[in-house]
């Protein structure tokens, strides 16, 4: 068992926990540029640790009571279907041939990456003003368009495991304004756990999940998540923001 591949799931672990961000964002290309698994089967392996991490993660901030059941529910009801029209089209793209699959994997995968950096640098830069922008009226956001970005992101979550925190989290940030950002991350985390579990269950079935290093990340990452879920209510994201932001930038310019 490869050290390394816990270490990295550790410090992975810390992220998601304290941002609900970087779990398929950094562990799917990592996964990828270290040759430690062809593209389909990084995401497929990623998606089973980030489900059984989300669920970590969850139990923490249930218990912190920074979930907010009304969003998870409104995310939910767009993304679980989103996940299984993602898992159908790599079900298609399977009769292609492995290499039809990957190729699909990568360059989505890395636009995603890319635009996910850039919303985080417009958070950094944008986001403390919002509210002076009349942008409060949407206290708790209409329900369709909760919706719809869910359906968005479990679409790209089931094909590169991208977006069940990154994505979601800052739509969340502009959608609900008024809300700790803590809530928004706990509500966040218990709904991937959904999502992710939905998507991860598809990819059991096209075989694209690796049990050796599935193990090998959970070793590092289970403590990463209960150490960065508890430090969450403390932290200040934006000392860490720009920094995730300019690595998921460099990690989707390297795939593409």
């Amino acid at each position: 068992m490869d050290y390394k591949v816990s270490l990295l799931g550790l410090f992975v672990g810390l992220l998601i926990g304290l941002t609900g961000m970087g779990g398929g964002a950094l562990m799917t290309p990592a996964l990828i540029l270290f040759k430690l698994a062809r593209p389909s089967l990084a995401v497929g392996t990623d998606l089973v640790w980030n489900a059984l991490t989300k669920g970590v993660g969850s139990i923490v901030h249930i218990k912190q009571h920074t979930v907010d059941n009304r969003i998870v529910k409104r995310l939910a009801v767009g993304s679980i279907p989103g996940a299984l029209l993602g898992i159908g089209l790599l079900a298609v793209l399977r009769h292609n041939g492995i290499k039809s699959e990957d190729k699909l994997v990568v360059m989505v995968l890395g636009t995603a990456l890319i635009g996910v950096a850039l919303s985080l640098f417009f958070r950094s830069i944008f986001g403390s003003r919002l509210p002076v922008l009349g942008v409060e009226g949407l206290v708790m956001g209409p329900r369709w368009l909760t919706s719809v970005i869910g359906f968005v992101v479990g679409f790209l979550v089931s094909i590169t495991s991208v977006g069940s925190g990154s994505l979601i989290v800052a739509s969340l940030v502009f959608i609900y304004p008024t809300t700790p950002l803590k809530k928004l991350v706990g509500s966040d985390i218990f709904h991937a756990l959904f999502l992710v579990g939905v998507a991860a269950v598809g990819h059991l079935g096209l075989g694209t999940v690796n049990g050796k290093l599935l193990i090998a990340l959970l070793i590092g990452s289970v403590p990463g998540v209960v150490i960065g879920s508890r430090l969450s209510v403390v932290f200040p994201e934006k000392v860490l923001r720009p920094v995730l932001a300019t690595t998921l930038f460099y990690l989707g310019a390297k795939l593409l």
